[in-house]
């Protein structure tokens, strides 16, 4: 008798699930991204001696920069993970649509990024004497990027994860992708700390948006062919 397939929502909520339980028993992602991340932030806060306002206007780029490369770190150590332990392996062989396998890991991988970015941002704050990135408007243009970050760096991790050298190949790969959001994200978080006016920071909010539309929904279609190559 043929098994019943697992509802998609109910297979993405137990990958994220079983990925997030794995990494906060063993806290070996968590731990090296923050690491790097305050490193990063650190070394920020002893080469950019400069006055207030020019702090203000490199504020969104030494956010971003940190939060691409400690991103990165845990995409490729992610995916890695999978591979080693023969994870990847059985999760394929599962009855459950291949897409819910991308969206699991996604989630998974966000909300790692994400608690990395609620570690730093009050840190940032405290080093620099930074205060405007904790208002809603700096959060959203957060959430937006790091969402189109997390899920075209998920399905580029998955096509460089068979390769020996896939720490060296995922940035590569990566950066010219996600160089439209993380444009976008510096842009609208930039105008937002400075006081800009909304109008100012429209043309990449709207940016953000379409590009999470259309990576989420590329990767939708095209990760099926991905894990089976």
């Amino acid at each position: 008798m043929k098994q019943p397939t697992p509802s998609f929502l109910k297979a993405t909520l137990a990958i994220a699930s079983k990925d997030l339980a794995a990494e906060f028993r063993s806290r070996e992602l968590l731990s090296a991204m923050l690491v790097f991340s305050m490193l990063v932030i650190l070394i920020f806060n002893f080469a950019l001696e400069l006055d207030v306002k020019v702090r203000q206007s490199v504020t969104a780029g030494v956010l971003w920069t940190t939060f691409a490369f400690a991103g990165t770190l845990g995409l490729n150590r992610s995916m890695a993970v999978e591979k080693d332990r023969g994870c990847m392996d059985g999760l394929l062989l599962a009855p459950v649509d291949r897409a819910a396998i991308f969206f699991g890991k996604a989630i998974s991988n966000l909300t790692f990024m994400l608690v990395v970015e609620a570690i730093v941002i009050p840190l940032y704050a405290l080093l620099y004497n930074e205060t405007r990135i904790f208002q809603l408007e700096f959060l959203g243009v957060l959430l937006l990027g790091s969402i189109g970050y997390i899920s075209v760096g998920t399905l580029l991790s998955t096509m460089t994860v068979q390769t020996r050298t896939r720490d060296v190949l995922l940035p590569i790969l990566l950066f010219p992708v996600a160089v439209p959001v993380l444009l976008a994200s510096v842009k609208a978080s930039g105008g937002i700390i400075t006081g800009a006016e909304f109008a100012e920071i429209l043309t990449p909010l709207n940016l953000l948006i379409v590009y999470d539309v259309i990576f989420l929904a590329v990767s939708y279609m095209v990760f099926d062919a991905v894990v089976e190559e």
